[in-house]
């Protein structure tokens, strides 16, 4: 396993997914699922699942958007 850390600033626990070119924690992987899933249900996920790792991060940059971390 990795050991770059979750690309949501100020979040200590290590890598678990990847999201796009740059990986997320398990809570913040679980939270970008039920974004996905709100934002466009099934059909996002398969659109998703069919990018590329490049083509994702703009994806990942929009749901990194409405994350806030206490510090």
């Amino acid at each position: 396993m990795s050991s770059e850390p979750c690309l949501i600033h100020a979040c200590p626990h290590p890598y678990y997914a990847p999201a796009g070119t740059r990986a997320l924690c398990k809570k913040h992987f679980m939270d970008f699922l039920t974004w996905r899933r709100k934002k466009g249900g099934s059909a996002m996920f398969k659109k998703y699942g069919a990018m590329t790792m490049d083509e994702r991060d703009p994806t990942v940059n929009e749901w990194a958007k409405t994350i806030t971390v206490k510090e």
